[in-house]
């Protein structure tokens, strides 16, 4: 009776333990499943249709180039803005349409690190204005959820532009590609059904004046992805550039290329390509131009996303012996590019690159990642053939976006949202540039030379310092750097 009584504990002990068991496989089946699936879905995202795109080299019958600069001169601040007026005046002459895709647009920002123009509120008048003066134009701006602190709430500014008939599309970023994966599977998968809320108790992250705040408004902030373009487009001209209509951004130093011309066709396309996957058709406007108005010897070639990187890096490999390249930039980690700046240089092309020095971001104070480690990387591996500058920032940005190219017969350039990172360069962010192509004698080519020129050698002004100003080669924060690139895990 014993021995059959002790059989009968050890089978029961058996199937508890198959139990066990199998209640312990289904356990770690799913917490696979929960943090495997997600991953695969993640990393395969395929970018919106419309997007990644590549317009045929095309004629225009004027471009110019604009910039923005803050610098000191005589122990006085100067602000050399040019590039909001024009875009002022565009709207002001528009007949038929204004499309307008623009990343930052709010009056968000800390109030104790001082007062800012009201570049934002200018823009909105300025847009409202015109739609009043004629009624039958089509106005539509493309933007990011930035501007309204990643809640459901409009801000202030669309919610005027709204109210006076003018068509506001937030970007559907579910439809793009997630750059900072390791956190946006989880997100889309398990927190994004949450929604974004209306109420809010914590502090804005973008400014003090800006409207509370809750966690899922800083859950989905998390993700780091953004139409990060600067477009406007309208019946009379267009404008690519890297500047902002924001409040804080105003004294920052900007480029933008204005143009009229058969290139803004393809301009005007890719801007529907956005409103569509977001929702909205944009229907019944289209660009039209003289095709017997045009430039001599001048190619156009509007890029979006991944395209502009393909671009850059097939304008550094067709350097040779004699080149010059001058690069304005505020952010640079991409790791092809700075390879192929440092094969330029190897084989004679002379490499000049003015970088922010990573320290300004709207009141706050930054690490210098990734800069100064990019600038300490090719300064040395290229054995200071390569030169590099900081611009000598005062609280605002050096917030330019432009690659020039001279070579004997043809000057290249390359400008407008994109900072030459991973997240803005590989399919990720929104973004626009132009490729620009021109007779090495041109105007233009000379107006980017003086431009270059005049920020390098400082003329008539304090604009750059040596690059041991701002020289930093912490091991620690190469590895920071190099990990964040890699990975997405951080804000460039």
């Amino acid at each position: 009776m014993k021995e059959g009584n002790g059989s009968k504990k050890r089978s029961v002990l058996t199937k508890e333990n198959k139990r066990t068991r199998t209640k312990s496989k289904i356990l770690k089946g799913t917490v696979i499943g929960v943090l495997v699936i997600p991953l695969f879905f993640g990393w395969s995202t395929p970018a919106p249709k419309g997007t990644s795109y590549a317009g045929p080299p095309s004629a225009v019958s004027d471009i110019r180039l604009l910039y923005d600069l803050t610098y000191r001169k005589e122990q006085e601040t100067i602000h050399e803005q040019r590039i909001l007026k024009e875009q002022l005046n565009m709207i002001r002459e528009a007949k038929e349409f204004i499309v307008a895709d623009l990343f930052l647009y709010n009056d968000y920002y800390n109030t104790a690190a001082g007062g800012y123009p009201d570049s934002t509120r200018q823009m909105t008048e300025a847009l409202i204005a015109r739609k009043k003066e004629v009624k039958d134009l089509n106005v539509y701006l493309i933007t990011d959820e930035i501007n309204n602190s990643y809640r459901e709430d409009m801000n202030e500014q669309f919610q005027l532009l709204e109210e006076n008939g003018i068509t506001v599309i937030i970007t559907d970023l579910s439809k793009v590609r997630d750059s900072n994966p390791l956190y946006s599977v989880y997100y889309r998968a398990y927190f994004r059904h949450l929604g974004q809320g209306k109420e809010g108790w914590l502090s804005n992250p973008f400014g003090d004046n800006g409207p509370k705040v809750n966690v899922r408004n800083y859950l989905r902030l998390l993700n780091f992805k953004a139409n990060h373009r600067k477009v406007l487009i309208t019946d009379q001209a267009a404008m690519v550039s890297s500047a902002n209509p924001h409040d804080a951004s105003s004294y920052h130093s900007n480029i933008a290329f204005q143009f009229r011309g058969a290139a803004a066709v393809s301009l005007l396309e890719s801007e529907k390509a956005v409103a569509s996957f977001s929702g909205t058709e944009i229907i019944g406007i289209e660009y039209r131009y003289d095709p017997a108005d045009l430039r001599a010897n001048t190619s156009v070639a509007v890029l979006t996303e991944d395209k502009i990187r393909d671009a850059i890096l097939d304008s550094l490999k067709h350097t040779e012996e004699g080149d010059e390249v001058m690069l304005g930039m505020f952010y640079l980690s991409h790791r092809e590019i700075i390879d192929e700046l440092l094969a330029a240089a190897k084989r004679g092309v002379s490499v000049r690159v003015v970088l922010d020095p990573n320290k300004d971001a709207f009141g706050f104070e930054k690490s210098g990642i990734p800069n100064r480690q990019t600038a300490a990387e090719l300064t040395e591996q290229s054995g200071g053939t390569i030169q590099v500058r900081w611009y000598l920032t005062q609280g605002e940005q050096y917030h330019a976006k432009i690659l020039g190219i001279h070579k004997k017969n043809e000057t290249i350039l390359i400008g407008g949202s994109a900072n030459y990172t991973r997240r803005n360069l590989d399919n990720y962010n929104m973004e626009t540039d132009l490729l620009v192509k021109v007779g090495a004698e041109d105007p233009l080519a000379g107006e980017f030379r003086e431009y270059f020129d005049r920020i390098w050698y400082n003329r008539d002004g304090i604009y750059t310092g040596d690059f041991s100003e701002y020289e930093d080669d912490s091991l620690w924060k190469v590895l920071v750097y190099r990990f964040q690139e890699k990975t997405g895990l951080g804000t460039f």
